[in-house]
């Protein structure tokens, strides 16, 4: 019995021991504007059932906040603490009633006092806040949205309301804080501006208004404002151990007058290209036949030129406007060449046009291509040991010297009319130029974009590539008696599996760099064009089947209207959506723009090498139609006839011919 009686006697003086409330060791020192939390908690577990803690101010009794009931009781609450005194809910049942005090104000200093009451005990300990001397941080913006027309400059407000000196704040960012990760828009600290560290599409275009900074103002001045500049954007402000931000809001109304000039040119683009062709094929040919046809491959083109060139300086990046202006400044040249009319042309001029016209606009959109590809790469090649980087500027180098030949050989042959013994050779040159551009072109991509496989690439897969697009073993064909269309069925397979493959290889490659797709698609189009260069090569003593080369009308009006009027239509659309809703729908017009483009690269050179089945195919489906009709048209006659009349028709032998009553009854 004794065991058990001291048991009972330990409980019992466990709880006539009661409980000891804690709280801080010291003094509470904070800055104004911060959030605070006093320490109340005891050594032990309390029973929930008629728990209540109270907070107060000791020295008016103010009510601070109240947990009762088993909750906290806000509406007890003195006014000036509502919203800005917690407890730790989740807390309590382990012992623990600390109080948050947040937003802490210059009036919040004093002492305070933590009360606990469970069931027949109560405790308390007491709190002191002090305040230290440090000013509160407050930054302002505009109170309003701000509205701006597109290309227009506005000014983001942000100006530190206080006392602390320009000197003591450590940072000022801007940032565009609308989207799912934070672009970064101007930076100011240590006393200093980095421009640098703008975001690409700010760069350039925003700066602190430096005057004013020693007053506290780092206003921002952003300078012709595009649609995407759309959005919130958050001025956040550093000093010391405190921080403080404002956000404003900017608003587009209304077309930009650049944005308005794309518009009209599209318009006109399109509008051009249908009226051009109406007057050509609904008039009978006359002495302005050809310049009608002219004007429909150059007009269109040329205005789509400047609606891209207007569309970048708006709206477009760089890389897009490059490559979009480049394909319609040059266009002209594949469309004369693909033209059904080239026939109406005579002497240097046809040669011209025959021989070199789209190989002048794969050398020079070449040049341009690689050139905008190589400022995009430079920041990469600056991350490369000394031996690589060398390495990739001299394949740069001589690929641009490759290019620039021929562009020469071409000036100097056909518009200066130079001729000779040294002109001979330099245009030789300028044909094995040609031969090796597509594999340099592979070669630079690789070693540039693809770091570690470079090496892997120009022992293994260089060597390869160069074998697979020599045309010399398809010449091996015609000498074991195959046929030309059957040469040219293996050849067109065997090139778009290959283009297929090499859409791959350039996405793979360039996926490192900002817009992947968007080169990818330019790349593929120059390997299309270099295959129809080849294809259609009439200097080419390997391939026979330029010779009989067919150029459709169809297919030249896709080309000089149809890709026009889509690129025009996707140009305004993307315009008009991305006004409307600050966003763009297409990330990159190079999507649509150069994809269709090879679509008619292709379908010209397909039609041109198997003009002959085409035409067989089309005359065997129109006498097909031709006789369906005829046995309608003749069933037709039959249920017409009456009874009589189509059993004398039935028993007349075939021999036999109809009266001439017959004949007109029927």
């Amino acid at each position: 019995m004794q065991t058990p009686s001291c048991v009972l006697i330990s409980i019992l003086l466990m709880i006539a021991d009661g409980f000891t409330v804690h709280g801080p060791s010291g003094l509470v020192v904070v800055s104004l504007g911060t959030s605070v939390v006093l320490p109340c908690y005891v050594d032990k577990s309390l029973p929930m059932e008629g728990l209540e803690v109270e907070w107060r101010r000791t020295d008016s009794e103010t009510l601070v906040h109240l947990y009762q009931d088993g909750e906290s009781q806000p509406e007890a609450q003195q006014q000036d603490y509502q919203d800005r005194a917690h407890f730790f809910t989740d807390q309590i049942q382990h012992g623990n009633f600390s109080l948050r005090l947040d937003n802490l104000r210059a009036e919040d200093e004093g002492k305070y006092t933590c009360k606990v009451y469970s069931q027949q005990d109560s405790g308390d300990t007491e709190v002191q806040i002090t305040v230290d001397n440090v000013e509160r941080l407050l930054v302002s913006g505009s109170s309003r949205s701000i509205s701006a027309s597109v290309g227009e400059d506005v000014t983001l407000n942000c100006s530190v309301d206080s006392h602390i000196k320009p000197e003591h704040i450590e940072e000022v960012s801007w940032k565009k804080t609308d989207e799912d990760v934070e672009i970064v828009v101007l930076l100011y600290q240590d006393n200093e501006a980095f421009p640098d560290s703008s975001n690409e599409r700010y760069r350039d275009r925003v700066e602190f208004f430096t005057d004013e900074i020693p007053k506290g103002n780092f206003s921002l001045r952003l300078k012709s404002v595009r649609t995407e500049d759309k959005g919130v954007y958050m001025c956040q402000v550093f000093a010391g151990r405190l921080s403080a931000n404002t956000t404003v809001v900017l608003e587009r109304l209304g077309f930009s007058a650049l944005q308005i000039m794309v518009l009209i040119l599209s318009i006109a683009a399109s509008g051009s290209a249908l009226l051009l062709c109406c007057l050509i094929y609904c008039r009978t040919q006359n002495d302005s036949f050809l310049r009608l046809h002219l004007s429909l491959v150059f007009c269109p083109n040329m205005i789509l030129f400047f609606a891209f060139v207007f569309w970048g300086v708006s709206e477009g990046s760089v890389n897009e406007t490059v490559s979009c202006s480049a394909l319609y400044f040059l266009r002209p040249l594949l469309l004369l060449w693909a033209a059904p009319y080239i026939n109406k042309f005579t002497g240097k001029i046809q040669t011209w046009i025959q021989e070199y016209s789209y190989v002048a606009e794969y050398v020079v959109f070449s040049l341009v291509a690689y050139s905008a590809l190589f400022k995009t790469a430079w920041q990469k090649i600056l991350n490369y040991a000394g031996f690589e980087r060398v390495v990739i500027i001299v394949l740069f180098s001589i690929m641009f010297l490759c290019c620039l030949c021929k562009i020469i050989y071409l000036l100097v042959t056909e518009i200066g009319k130079k001729s000779g013994r040294i002109i001979e050779i330099f245009g030789l040159v300028s044909d094995m130029i040609i031969e090796i551009l597509p594999t340099l072109q592979f070669m630079i991509l690789f070693y540039t974009f693809a770091s570690g496989a470079g090496g892997f690439i120009i022992i293994v897969i260089l060597p390869v590539f160069m074998m697979m697009t020599n045309d010399r073993w398809f010449y091996r064909c015609y000498r074991v008696g195959c046929s030309d269309s059957a040469i040219s069925t293996v050849m067109i397979i065997f090139t778009l599996v290959m283009n297929a493959v090499m859409i791959g290889v350039y996405i793979m490659t360039l996926e490192k760099t900002t817009d992947p797709i968007g080169w990818a698609c330019v790349l593929v189009f120059l390997q299309i064009l270099g295959t129809v260069m080849k294809f259609t090569d009439t200097t080419n003593v390997f391939l026979r089947l330029s010779l009989g080369f067919h150029r459709y009308v169809l297919m030249y009006v896709f080309g000089s209207v149809g890709v026009v009027f889509l690129s025009s239509a996707a140009l305004i659309t993307e315009l008009i959506l991305k006004t409307v809703n600050g966003d763009r729908t297409v990330a990159d017009l190079r999507f649509i723009v150069f994809p269709v483009e090879c679509v008619f690269a292709v379908s010209v050179l397909i039609s041109g090498l198997f003009a002959s089945q085409i035409t067989n195919c089309l005359k065997s489906c129109k006498d097909s139609v031709k006789s369906r009709r005829e046995r309608r048209s003749q069933q037709k006659k039959m249920k017409e006839m009456k009874p009589g009349d189509q059993e004398d028709l039935e028993m007349m032998s075939p021999g036999e011919t109809q009266p001439d009553s017959v004949m007109s009854q029927t």
